[in-house]
C-alpha cells in the first residue's frame, strides 16, 4: 500500500492509460479522482473501483476550462480533504503534415496538452500548499518529449513543453515539498494509438502492418509496445517517492526507443 490515504487526481482517466493508473493507484491505497470530460464514463470507472474495495470519485473536467478545473479540484478537496498527487494525463492526437495542419486543430491540441497541464497544475499546487503536506505532480509526456516524428508537429511541441513546465514546478514547488516529473512512454496500444495506425498508413502510403513495425516500434529493442501497466507502475514509483531527490526529471518507458 505505497499510496495509502494519498489523494490522487488523474485527468483523462475514464479510459486508456489514465484508467489503468487509477485502478493501480486504488490498489495501492490511494483515494482516486477520475477527472474526465466524459462524466458518465468517469462515474462508471469510479463505481468499478469502489465496488472492488477502493475509494474513488468522479468529476467532470474539461482541462481547458479554468472555471471547471478549479471547481473540480475544490470538489476533490471538499470530499477527500486535499490533493497529494496530480497526474496530468488528458490528451488527444491529430495526424497531419505540417503544411496541411489546420490552425484550429493546432490550437485545440495545444490547449488540451499545455493549457490543461497549466490549469490543473496551478489548481493542484494551490490545494497542496494550503494543506501543507507536499505533493507529487506527474505529467504524461511521451518519447516525443525528446524525439520528433513526422505528422505530429503540435503533439511533439506540446510534449517537449511539459518537460519545461515540470522543471519550473520542481523549482517553485520545492519549498512546499512539491515534486514534478514527466513520464515519457513509447507507443502504448490504446484507442488513441489504434486510431493513428490507419491515419499514418494513409499519410505515409504504407500498410498498417508497416506502420506498426517500421514506424511505431522500429526503434525499440524488442519490437514490443509499452503497456498501460508499465506506465502505471512508473506513476506509482514517482508518486510514492519520499523526497525532492527525484524532481524535475523525465523517465522514458519505451522499450529502449529513446535512451537518455
Amino acid at each position: 500500500m505505497q499510496l495509502k490515504d494519498k489523494v490522487a487526481v488523474i485527468t483523462g482517466s475514464a479510459s486508456g492509460i489514465g484508467k489503468e493508473i487509477a485502478f493501480e493507484f486504488a490498489k495501492e491505497g490511494a483515494k482516486v479522482c477520475i477527472a474526465d470530460l466524459a462524466l458518465e464514463a468517469a462515474q462508471a470507472t469510479a463505481d468499478e473501483i469502489n465496488k472492488g474495495g477502493g475509494t474513488a470519485m468522479a468529476v467532470a473536467m474539461n482541462v481547458t476550462d479554468e472555471t471547471q478545473v478549479d471547481a473540480g479540484i475544490a470538489q476533490v478537496v471538499a470530499q477527500f480533504g486535499g490533493v497529494d498527487v496530480l497526474i496530468s494525463n488528458a490528451g488527444i492526437q491529430i495526424i497531419s503534415p505540417l503544411v496541411d495542419f489546420k490552425f484550429d486543430d493546432w490550437k485545440r491540441l495545444m490547449a488540451i496538452h499545455v493549457d490543461g497541464a497549466f490549469l490543473t497544475t496551478r489548481a493542484a499546487m494551490r490545494a497542496m500548499i494550503k494543506v501543507g503536506r507536499g505533493g507529487s505532480i506527474i505529467y504524461m509526456g511521451s518519447v516525443h518529449s525528446h524525439e520528433a516524428s513526422p505528422l505530429k508537429a503540435p503533439y511533439v511541441t506540446a510534449k517537449h513543453g511539459l518537460i519545461g513546465l515540470a522543471k519550473v514546478v520542481a523549482k517553485e514547488g520545492a519549498k512546499d515539498g512539491i515534486r514534478a516529473n514527466v513520464i515519457c512512454p513509447g507507443f502504448v496500444r490504446t484507442p488513441l494509438v489504434d486510431k493513428q495506425i490507419p491515419e499514418q498508413a494513409k499519410s505515409l502510403g504504407i500498410s498498417e502492418a508497416d506502420v506498426i513495425k517500421n514506424v511505431m516500434l522500429k526503434e525499440t529493442v524488442d519490437g514490443e509496445f509499452t503497456t498501460v501497466q508499465d506506465v502505471a507502475q512508473t506513476a506509482i514509483f514517482l508518486a510514492a517517492f519520499p523526497s525532492n531527490a527525484l524532481t524535475g526529471q523525465s523517465i522514458t518507458v519505451s522499450h529502449g526507443w529513446h535512451m537518455q
